[in-house]
């Protein structure tokens, strides 16, 4: 069993654009943006990984706990910090550990050619190398989506407005600056995620309320990959 003090809490909710401007109008009057953050805001798109029998997806789809996934994240189409996560839920609680991987690195995984110097590299590139190998991991789905994210020191507080969140299919433009994608959210529907450590302020809670948000269960690689399989049927 993990070690649940490293996890976090994490909660996502389904809202309108308006709800979302309300939220943003509420948290820039108190909370401080991500330093990364250009302009307010940043593109994230992240090629999610699974096995030939899409064992991540079912696991998510049947609440299996634990349960991990893998992805590579990039931000604003850019090469320069490419990060390979993995995302572990366990209890109701998340932990992600990632390491940076070069370019290069990165066309050995999509041309599975792997590194040889295995045992000198990071403990998570190592596990994503062994699932490669042994459960045939291969990229499943792209992600992409724009971020406007706060933080407060505090309970490690981050909240994140998501909007226009998108998939593709269309790995080998992963680093285009116009990948081609298709919207999965209904019209006007976009994302908050609230996550924290052991607490989060009152005052912060009070900030993200409004009427008649309604929480997800799935996460983002779920809802793209099923949209993803419709359209195959």
């Amino acid at each position: 069993m993990s070690n649940l003090n490293n996890f976090r809490h994490e909660f996502k909710y389904q809202c309108s654009g308006a709800q979302l401007e309300i939220i943003k109008h509420r948290l820039d009057t108190v909370l401080k943006l991500d330093k990364h953050a250009f302009n307010g805001e940043y593109c994230i798109r992240s090629m999610y990984f699974d096995s030939l029998s899409l064992r991540c997806y079912k696991e998510n789809e049947n609440g299996t706990d634990p349960r991990e996934k893998y992805r590579i994240r990039i931000y604003n189409a850019n090469s320069e910090r490419i990060s390979l996560e993995c995302k572990r839920k366990e209890r109701g609680k998340t932990y992600k550990t990632s390491c940076l991987i070069t370019k290069e690195q990165f066309d050995g995984i999509i041309n599975r050619r792997f590194s040889i110097d295995i045992k000198e590299q990071h403990p998570v590139l190592r596990k994503f190398y062994y699932l490669l190998r042994t459960e045939h991991f291969t990229p499943s789905v792209i992600v992409e989506y724009d971020r406007v994210p706060y933080v407060y020191p505090l309970g490690n507080v981050r909240i994140t407005l998501d909007r226009n969140i998108r998939s593709s299919d269309c790995f080998d433009q992963f680093f285009s600056a116009s990948l081609p994608c298709r919207p999965i959210m209904p019209a006007g529907q976009h994302l908050l995620e609230v996550k924290y450590d052991e607490f989060i302020p009152d005052f912060i809670k009070e900030l993200i309320q409004t009427d008649n948000l309604s929480q997800s269960t799935f996460s983002k690689y779920y809802l793209c990959k099923k949209h993803s399989m419709r359209g195959l049927l």
